[in-house]
């Protein structure tokens, strides 16, 4: 059997001669996201193509002893560099080419912030109230508050934060502790720069015994082909998750609330839906119900009788006060995977702060970036838990994107010392429209990633 660092290439099915990681990021447009909160094209502050290939490639091995056990005759996969680094650009890729008239400039600018005594920190809200009350505590320019809300709610989008240079002036003139009491008071995140790289394992806890392998007659030769997904997720983390399983071969279907999720209507717009809520959730199925209510959690419930995994990102202790725990879905459907992605595992208890992308490089020690960096990596690894519980019969998976920001650094301590042979990509529509990206990408409205494994009979 293929191992997987031995499936793991360069280029994959990327017609370019790229000889590393500064490659893949310069031609695969890593480095033009990373690099828009600087006004030019930066690498990250680690081999973040490289740490994507290795999981994808573990994701990938497991996923085949998978498929073998359920009778499909699969033999081999593959993945490499490049795939990684477009997937982990995907939601930008298809941003950029919703069409002309929604092309976004990306001006520069963007936390993480520095006190007067140079404690080097980012906040988090994504409440607007609570982004006002913090601004009005520390005595902010009420024009500039306002106008800095937009860019700071959008960074997840945009990978850049260009707020007016008053605000981020009054906090490089107070000291931290002052800034720390407005937080606090304010209902504000504030989460300190670590300056140690916080490196614990495992990325995921993989628990509980539940039933064998579910042999299958598939309509397509893929590992989970002929398996439910039941997904209810908002943001990155969690739809990454289930997007994955979903070219894995799964059927993913979704809960979203009624009238849809917001994030559908996010412009830039391709077709009737946004092109960066596209890029995590094309080709799963949509089930409106309102989690809110006794009904929708009863639909829920039926909906679960028929999945054999069931995936939520959601906030703390919500499971229980909806009676949607590990216990409630087993009695309807014993042996169901059940997995819980959340932002900061059991690491503040049980009301943790916000936990965001950002805070949680912060707080972890990640090299900053305003690329989502954690959030796609915390997808992929709630996938790979999920894929191993399968493999193993088992029926519990918990990850969270601090277990994720751990699993970067762990990996981080190799750097690739091959440098830059390729041009630098400046323009991911241009990018879109290369032939040499054209097996690795599908157009349609906006372009799209295909998926990053290669399966072979």
């Amino acid at each position: 059997m293929t191992t997987a660092l031995d499936a793991v290439t360069v280029a994959g099915p990327v017609d370019l001669p790229l000889a590393g990681e500064l490659d893949v990021q310069a031609a695969c447009g890593i480095m033009q996201v990373h690099g828009r909160r600087f006004g030019r094209p930066t690498p990250l502050g680690l081999d973040y193509a490289s740490l994507l290939a290795v999981e994808l490639a573990e994701m990938g091995a497991v996923a085949l002893k998978l498929a073998r056990a359920r009778g499909i005759p699969l033999r081999g996969v593959a993945t490499s560099l490049a795939q990684a680094a477009l997937l982990a650009i995907s939601q930008y890729l298809a941003a950029a080419t919703a069409g002309d008239e929604h092309r976004e400039s990306f001006a520069p600018g963007g936390p993480p912030f520095r006190s007067a005594d140079r404690v080097a920190f980012e906040i988090e809200t994504l409440d607007p109230v609570v982004w006002q009350r913090f601004w009005t505590r520390l005595g902010a320019d009420e024009k500039a508050v306002s106008t800095g809300w937009r860019p700071f709610a959008h960074r997840f989008a945009t990978a850049t934060c260009p707020l007016p240079p008053r605000l981020p002036g009054l906090l490089a003139s107070l000291p931290i502790a002052a800034i720390e009491r407005a937080a606090d008071s304010a209902g504000m995140t504030l989460m300190r720069v670590s300056d140690r790289a916080l490196d614990r394992s495992p990325a995921f806890v993989v628990s509980g015994n539940g039933r064998g392998h579910r042999p299958v007659r598939p309509v397509e030769l893929l590992p989970l082909s002929g398996l439910v997904v039941l997904e209810s997720c908002r943001r990155v983390q969690g739809p990454m998750a289930g997007h994955l399983l979903r070219l894995l071969g799964a059927t993913v279907r979704r809960i979203e609330p009624p009238g849809g999720d917001p994030l559908r209507w996010v412009p830039p717009v391709a077709g009737d839906t946004s092109a960066r809520f596209r890029a995590l959730n094309e080709g799963k199925e949509v089930v409106e119900a309102d989690l809110n209510t006794p009904g929708g959690r009863r639909q829920l419930l039926e909906l679960a009788a028929g999945a054999d995994v069931f995936l939520h990102n959601w906030a703390p202790g919500k499971a229980g006060q909806w009676s949607l725990c590990p216990n409630d879905l087993a009695r309807v459907r014993p042996g169901i995977v059940y997995s819980s992605a959340s932002g900061w595992g059991t690491e503040f208890g049980p009301k943790p702060p916000v936990g965001t992308d950002y805070v949680v490089q912060a707080h972890a020690g990640v090299p900053p970036s305003l690329m989502t960096i954690v959030d796609v990596f915390g997808g992929i690894v709630s996938a790979h838990g999920i894929v191993t519980a399968l493999a193993r019969g088992a029926t519990r998976v918990d990850s969270s994107l601090l277990s994720a920001a751990c699993r970067l650094n762990a990996g981080a301590r190799r750097r690739c010392d091959r440098p830059l042979t390729v041009p630098v990509c400046e323009d991911l529509a241009a990018l879109a429209v290369d032939p040499r990206f054209a097996r690795a990408l599908i157009p349609r409205e906006c372009v799209l990633v295909a998926s990053p494994w290669e399966f072979t009979l």
